[in-house]
């Protein structure tokens, strides 16, 4: 549906690269995924899920422009996009447009407002940018969203921030169907100041169901869903926690996360981290438990690893991943 608008933003931005004014950052971004599934019993090129967005193999590129007038910065363009290797996609092509950010910020003397494609107010993927990870969050599990279309408004105070976000409740893909979704959150503890942030979040909404870029049904459920998350960095430690729970597709809906990680050699260059969660849809309960390592090579690549089990279909599966992120 919006592939034609993908296309067109790629070669604008790739045309106007050697133009770039002293404001714009401009990434390549590319990785490269394999594994086992014991479940699958085949090779897989994916970490969690074939129809998923992340991860798979892919090329893409992120773009920022900062807008500035005489008392600074007055705002931003975002454009953060891959082409992903999907089987499932008619053979001629197996190529899958995957967008993550198209969004237009501005400072206000209030909060900061942005419009486009970002990410709403709920939960720990509201301000945890994991879409490079192969450790998942409970957004991708079916609790609410990772990216959705929208708008937003951000606002730091001495205590913490406050964000509230109304936008469309279909996720990756852009569709207008009376679909919606409201949430906000709040939080006490600045991350990049306190080394900790703990946050309250809800979202209410009738919303469509989706799988990656795909909207999977046209028929809108109501989703209700409040919880908690909390990160703490302590050291070379790494603490995340988020618990949500609620009411989804009609029937109650509750997850819980924990994810603790170790920074380790110099510059931290070395992270173990661990990854329990469980959560409960209706009458169907599951358990996974996640471990993976990283590693980073250079300032621009990085390779990780993970070893995932999954309770509901007894999948037993190994992926590695090499990561590429470099500035242009």
């Amino acid at each position: 549906m919006f592939r034609p608008v993908l296309t067109a933003l790629a070669l604008m931005v790739l045309s106007g690269s050697s133009a770039f004014a002293s404001g714009t950052l401009f990434y390549l971004e590319a990785q490269g995924v394999g594994g086992y599934s014991s479940a699958a019993r085949e090779a897989v090129f994916y970490s969690q899920h074939q129809e998923d967005a992340m991860q798979k193999p892919s090329i893409g590129f992120d773009f920022l422009h900062r807008f500035s007038g005489e008392q600074g910065d007055i705002g931003s363009l975002a454009i953060q996009m891959r082409a992903a290797f999907d089987r499932t996609k008619p053979e001629d092509s197996y190529i899958e447009p995957q967008l993550y950010n198209l969004y237009l910020k501005f400072k206000t003397p209030g909060p900061d407002i942005w419009i486009g494609h970002s990410r709403p107010a709920l939960g720990l993927s509201s301000y945890f940018d994991s879409h490079g990870l192969l450790l998942p969050t409970l957004a991708m599990a079916g609790f609410g969203f990772d990216r959705d279309w929208g708008i937003g408004l951000y606002r730091q105070f001495n205590f913490g921030d406050l964000s509230v976000t109304a936008t469309t409740g279909s996720g990756m893909p852009l569709y207008l169907k009376g679909s919606y979704l409201a949430s906000a959150r709040i939080s006490v503890g600045v991350l990049d100041r306190d080394n900790y942030t703990i946050g309250f979040s809800g979202g209410y909404g009738s919303v469509l169901d989706n799988m990656g870029v795909t909207v999977t049904s046209h028929d809108r459920d109501e989703f209700g869903m409040g919880g908690i998350d909390y990160t703490h960095l302590v050291n070379n430690l790494e603490f995340r926690l988020e618990g949500l729970a609620g009411k989804k597709m009609g029937e109650f809906a509750a997850g819980v996360m924990l994810r603790a990680g170790v920074n380790l050699l110099e510059e931290n260059r070395l992270k173990l981290e661990v990854q329990p969660e469980y959560w409960r849809m209706g009458h169907d309960n599951n358990y996974r438990v996640s471990t993976g390592i990283s590693y980073v090579i250079t300032d621009y690549l990085t390779a990780r690893a993970m070893y995932q089990y999954d309770y509901l279909t007894n999948d037993h599966r190994a992926v590695a991943q090499l990561y590429l992120y470099w500035r242009a």
